[in-house]
């Protein structure tokens, strides 16, 4: 069942927890975007906390804000921890899901991280586009690349197309903040 959102004159606002229908939708405060399936409530916006959201049109909104930096989070406390207990000398991505500390090692070349099932870090959440973001490995240079996701890619509070990252930078992608960890090899 799919709820109609248009009216007299244009569409209206859904709040939270209602049931909008498939598509994109953006925040009426912020304009932080979400994609949501046909069954999806309408979330909270992970940005700013507002609760209501607009139907995203295909031709763009004008005027809609895109967040072009969000405050950075203080490192959580688990971070610390986290570092000191990496298997091996590497390079990783940590952050915070459903099931604890989650620790993803990166190996060279490209790593997928979005909403697809073709992703290798895979978010199923509707602040992450399906194809949301780029990892690239090569050798001692680690950069991250936006993939024309709705949200667009922060590091360190900061929206970016793509950058090189170094250890400790913090990856915005959708609602889940990221941490870049490395761990460099022990001398002999």
């Amino acid at each position: 069942m799919t709820t109609m959102l248009l009216k007299q004159g244009g569409m209206r606002s859904v709040s939270t927890g209602t049931l909008a229908g498939a598509g994109s939708f953006h925040c009426e405060k912020c304009g932080f975007a979400v994609a949501l399936q046909e069954r999806d409530e309408v979330p909270i916006c992970p940005n700013c906390r507002g609760g209501r959201f607009k139907r995203a049109s295909i031709f763009g909104r004008p005027g809609a804000a895109r967040p072009e930096s969000v405050q950075v989070s203080e490192h959580p406390g688990w971070l610390d921890d986290t570092r000191a207990s990496l298997p091996e000398p590497g390079d990783y991505l940590a952050y915070e899901g459903d099931d604890g500390v989650q620790l993803a090692p990166l190996a060279d070349g490209w790593t997928r991280v979005g909403r697809s099932l073709a992703a290798q870090l895979r978010f199923d959440d509707p602040t992450v586009s399906r194809r949301h973001a780029l990892v690239h490995r090569d050798g001692s240079r680690v950069r991250v690349l936006d993939d024309r996701s709705l949200n667009g890619l922060l590091v360190n509070g900061e929206r970016v197309d793509w950058r090189e990252i170094s250890d400790g930078d913090e990856l915005m992608i959708g609602r889940f903040r990221l941490y870049f960890l490395r761990a460099p090899a022990q001398p002999a």
